[in-house]
């Protein structure tokens, strides 16, 4: 019957209201991590940029510093000119210290690269294994006996 408000006329029940409570949180937390994914968005691209702008700033410090090196032995190759009255001594006695210079790197090198070999983790781990190896030694002559 028309006017008695049941469901037989078209109308819809209304929503409990902790439903419209949950619809908007729902919302709420859309926009907040919608928020959060754009931050992280504009981050990593702003990373990215940086780390490009590192290496070219790394390539750029390795270029200054060859530069400033190529300078200091310019000024010490002068200085041992005027001080011994004579280019080719001077050359002679900076071409001998970097020889040494190079000698000496040469050898913390390959000092560095037998650390990497980690020698007394592999001492360790050898006697461990050898005094593994005498102890079922041990058990099996007990047991055999």
């Amino acid at each position: 019957m028309p006017g008695e408000g049941g469901a037989a006329d078209g109308a819809k029940p209304a929503a409990p209201s902790w439903l419209d409570d949950v619809r908007r949180l729902g919302a709420g937390l859309k926009d907040l991590f919608a928020a959060q994914l754009k931050l992280l968005s504009a981050e990593l691209g702003l990373a990215r940029s940086g780390i490009v702008l590192m290496l070219f700033m790394g390539l750029a410090a390795i270029v200054f510093a060859v530069a400033l090196g190529f300078t200091l032995l310019a000024l010490a190759g002068w200085g041992l000119a005027q001080w011994f009255g004579s280019w080719a001594w001077a050359l002679t006695v900076l071409a001998g210290l970097q020889l040494l210079l190079l000698v000496g790197a040469i050898l913390v090198f390959r000092r560095a690269m037998h650390w990497l070999t980690l020698p007394a983790t592999r001492a360790e781990v050898a006697a461990l294994a050898r005094e593994a190896g005498q102890r079922g030694k041990a058990e099996g002559e007990q047991a055999g006996e």
